[in-house]
């Protein structure tokens, strides 16, 4: 009973640390088990991440809140030929259908920014942060002077296949918006990817990442703005990923 009352105590202790994070903590115990809630709890989120990986991406609703942007959209998918495939073949993720590439082909050519919307392992992540994201993105951009290729939304992709919608489009800098691999806390999240000089074939250290976009995790407007940063940045240096750091923090107005 004594070993109860201190379990209780010492979870009840944790309560207020839970309004600060999404992560299991203060799960508690019952003797030497997890108590049945947290348990059940746990099966829950499971499955929840698992259904996020599954989740497909709604094209029609997703081209509906990108359409005030005033630019061309195309709908892309990459050589992966269903979900199972996905899974298991990511090097199929990071290349374009032969139908796709086609299609890149037949646009106009030479921009400084390529965007990319892709489902990656998360579907319901891009359905519900790429739109907010992207209505603080593109007006800075434009104001900055930069042009901006055709807006792909691309099925069963990998981050890399941005390397090779940006060089299709002889783009300067390839950005692309991916659903995250699904946590227990956040099925949701999104991830923003950016390359200068993208090549196909390049690898992830030529790329820098601003991770975990979603209103419980990084915010939009917070997320924006080290994107902004590191776009300009990488533009007036000439390079991204390892070589190029997110400094912003570090000076004092």
């Amino acid at each position: 009973m004594e070993d109860l009352e201190n379990s209780r105590n010492r979870q009840d202790g944790m309560s207020f640390l839970k309004g600060f994070t999404t992560a299991r903590i203060g799960i508690g115990r019952t003797g030497t088990s997890i108590p049945v809630k947290q348990s059940l709890d746990f099966k829950l989120a499971h499955a929840h991440a698992r259904d996020a990986v599954y989740s497909s991406l709604e094209i029609n609703s997703l081209i509906d809140s990108i359409a005030n942007f005033n630019l061309p959209v195309l709908c892309l998918e990459s050589k992966v030929t269903d979900r199972a495939e996905y899974l298991q073949r990511p090097d199929l993720g990071r290349q374009l259908s032969q139908h796709s590439a086609n299609e890149l082909a037949k646009q106009v050519k030479n921009f400084d920014v390529s965007i990319c919307i892709a489902d990656g392992l998360s579907a319901l992540a891009v359905q519900q942060n790429a739109s907010e994201l992207l209505a603080l993105l593109i007006p800075t951009l434009l104001k900055d002077g930069l042009t901006i290729g055709p807006i792909c939304l691309i099925r069963q992709a990998r981050v890399a296949v941005a390397d090779d919608v940006a060089q299709s489009l002889q783009a300067k800098l390839a950005l692309i918006l991916i659903g995250e691999r699904p946590g227990l806390s956040s099925v949701d999240s999104m991830g923003a990817y950016l390359t200068y000089n993208p090549q196909r074939g390049s690898t992830d250290e030529l790329r820098n990442c601003v991770s975990n976009i979603r209103h419980a995790g990084l915010p939009a407007q917070v997320a924006a703005g080290k994107i902004i940063y590191l776009i300009r940045e990488a533009f007036r240096q000439k390079k991204s990923g390892v070589n190029l750091k997110d400094n912003q923090d570090l000076f004092i107005d």
